[in-house]
């Protein structure tokens, strides 16, 4: 897909809608946090106007992506499901304005411009949907190499490191 913007403003006034399917080799800031580039996004970009009377976007992602579990470290499927409504305003002064002025954790705002770069839209939200330390809910038992096994297995090679002080109390 190639790159492609919008006017964020006109697109969350007008109600515009589109989607699409993104290959996640399309968004490399994500292909650098998995194991590999496989996958591709779903996303759905709506416009709207808030309750305030600011233009806004909803933005749904979802999709596969192939994670390396931090416990494990065998590679897993990891499903992004994630959506967000960013309040438009015009520049930062306004963007605070309107944050402090909604307090509604639930919304992000953000400087919209008449060249917003929706790919890149896209795989923030993927990114930001990404845990920090990535896990399976239960690792595989098949792993040849488990830590808790190797430290049993070092622990009853080597003896006790008190051993040796028993024999200087004599």
């Amino acid at each position: 897909m190639k790159p492609f913007a919008i006017d964020a403003f006109d697109f969350g006034l007008a109600r515009e809608r589109c989607d699409g399917a993104l290959h996640v080799t399309a968004m490399p800031r994500l292909v650098r946090e998995c194991v590999d580039a496989s996958g591709t996004m779903l996303w759905s970009l709506t416009g709207g106007t808030h309750a305030s009377g600011h233009p806004q976007l909803a933005l749904t992602v979802s999709g596969a992506v192939q994670l390396v579990c931090q416990r494990c470290m065998q590679p897993f499927e990891y499903r992004i499901d994630a959506s967000s409504v960013l309040v438009l305003a015009r520049d930062d002064v306004q963007a605070d304005q309107i944050e402090e002025m909604l307090d509604d954790d639930s919304l992000d705002v953000i400087v919209g411009s008449a060249a917003l770069n929706v790919m890149d839209l896209i795989e923030d939200e993927a990114l930001l949907a990404l845990p920090q330390a990535p896990k399976h809910v239960e690792c595989p038992s098949n792993i040849p190499f488990a830590i808790s096994s190797a430290g049993d297995a070092l622990g009853a090679a080597k003896s006790s490191p008190f051993a040796v002080l028993k024999n200087l109390k004599h």
